[in-house]
């Protein structure tokens, strides 16, 4: 059964020995980043600080930092899991005759149950301010030293497309520039920024509703940063992760619908026609994101639970709580690809590659410049358009294992005949870029290369030892009294 808010995944944490409660007053400025980089780093629990300095709302970080952890969020024991559930629906055919038909009723019936569910009220209804509010109450963090204030991390960014009607959740940082006011961090590739501009295109001056939900079981919580096709409610894909739909409630002062099970909802709109810097932020590059000019998000009214809890997280030098996130996007959105391009077999997005820097992708080669159909079809895929390195390799390398990895792909090229480069959209958080939102990628061709590809030569052997001599001396390793020592 799917948590039923925050508070249910926080019990479940405690009773897995995953949380770790703070009772000591700590500052949000810079204090708890500090000291969640640190526990962060050692792969150590969630931490809950029930007095964080300022402000009588607990605050609850690292909550999904790390696999156990991710794996408890979304209730299963493997992410697979969830892979196979996707796999399983991509695979539906057709049915072709009556006894077909019924065997699809029941996934028919699944699929239905995942679509967002209005009701009257909830939760979040809890505590209604429409005139005494102010963003002081919760105790949103300063990360770093040289950010430009206070920055809310992991909100729900909720908004409508102003041509159709549909509806966008992301996660972009908001900066706070007063009790009422924040920054909207809409680079120029994500949804929300389209709103924006749709909105601005079509009414030149007035203002787009928006919804800030901040807080609720976890799969809900997740919802804008899940990388959904673009006419996929993110609601529903949540859904389809906790297997019940999630219930929204309509908010007081704008024309849209939050979670009802949410900790906090700030409401409210940005004004199309103005704009102000913000930044810099303490990015997950590791390295500041510098000042930019985007839209203002003004508060109209603020509603939340009688005792919230206040959801936060912090991006930084890697390994952060955002790369299991990201771990997890990519191996439950893994069947998506592979039902586009079955010959890969595996990829792989190490920390350290921040999720746009770096993917390895291994495939099931079967002609010539088949890597390069894959690299060029990775940066077609939505946001893996914004990968800047694509390492193609063959399907036998365990590209998990960084060792092997590093090892097969540096002996399978040839820099000058196996790099290519190209030019396109880059990550706006790209420092490195030429100019902002464009600049270069590369992807290198690590498989065995064949004749029909120009190479000249014979393919050597990979080093590996007869099976019938592995036996033998697997009985000799006893006699010599080596079996405590760890073999490969």
């Amino acid at each position: 059964m799917a948590y039923r808010d925050l508070r249910e995944f926080i019990a479940r944490l405690e009773k897995a020995g995953e949380l770790r409660r703070i009772s000591a007053e700590v500052d949000p400025i810079l204090e708890i980043t500090e000291i969640t980089d640190r526990v962060s780093k050692v792969g150590g629990p969630a931490l809950l600080f029930e007095k964080p300095k300022g402000s009588r709302v607990p605050l609850l970080i690292n909550s999904v930092g790390s696999a156990r952890r991710m794996n408890l969020a979304l209730e299963v024991d493997d992410l697979d899991e969830i892979a196979e559930r996707i796999r399983g629906y991509l695979n539906l055919q057709s049915p072709q005759g009556f006894f077909d038909k019924l065997k699809m009723l029941p996934k028919l019936a699944e699929l239905g149950s995942f679509f967002p569910k209005t009701v009257k009220s909830g939760p979040c209804k809890e505590v209604i301010r429409k005139d005494d509010f102010s963003l002081d109450y919760f105790p949103i963090l300063k990360c770093w030293p040289q950010d430009g204030g206070r920055y809310i991390t992991w909100p729900m960014v909720i908004t409508k497309n102003p041509e159709t009607g549909k509806r966008n959740v992301g996660c972009y940082r908001m900066q706070v520039f007063d009790a009422c006011t924040t920054g909207m961090h809409w680079q120029t590739q994500k949804h929300g920024a389209e709103h924006y501009r749709s909105a601005k295109s079509k009414h030149g001056k007035g203002k787009l509703d928006v919804a800030v939900a901040i807080g609720a079981d976890p799969a809900t919580a997740l919802a804008g940063i899940l990388p959904v096709p673009p006419d996929m409610d993110e609601f529903m894909f949540s859904g389809f992760l906790r297997r019940e739909s999630v219930e929204m409630v309509a908010c007081e002062t704008v024309e849209l619908e939050v979670p009802a099970n949410a900790e906090i909802v700030l409401e409210g709109y940005v004004d199309l026609s103005e704009t102000r810097t913000e930044g810099p932020f303490g990015d997950h590059t590791g390295f500041y994101s510098l000042e930019g000019e985007y839209p203002v998000f003004h508060i109209t009214c603020i509603t939340h639970r009688k005792d919230p809890i206040y959801l936060t997280t912090i991006v930084g030098p890697p390994p952060q709580e955002d790369f299991w996130m990201g771990h997890a996007i990519e191996r439950v959105f893994f069947p998506v690809m592979k039902m586009q391009y079955p010959e890969i077999v595996d990829v792989a997005m190490p920390a350290e590659g921040i999720f746009q820097n770096l993917m390895i992708v291994a495939i099931k080669k079967s002609y010539p410049g088949h890597a390069r159909k894959i690299m060029s079809a990775i940066w077609s895929l939505g946001q893996a358009m914004f990968t800047k390195v694509v390492v193609v390799v063959d399907h036998d390398v365990d590209i998990h294992n960084s060792s092997e990895l590093v090892w097969k792909a540096l002996c399978a090229i040839d820099p000058e005949r196996d790099v290519q480069f190209v030019m396109g959209p880059v990550d706006t958080l790209d420092h490195a870029a030429r100019m902002q939102d464009y600049g270069s990628k590369m992807g290198v061709d690590a498989t065995k290369k064949w004749a029909s590809e120009g190479y000249a030569g014979r393919w050597p052997d990979e080093i590996k030892m007869d099976g019938s001599t592995k036996s033998r001396v697997n009985e000799i390793w006893k006699q010599l009294g080596l079996g405590d020592l760890k073999g490969k």
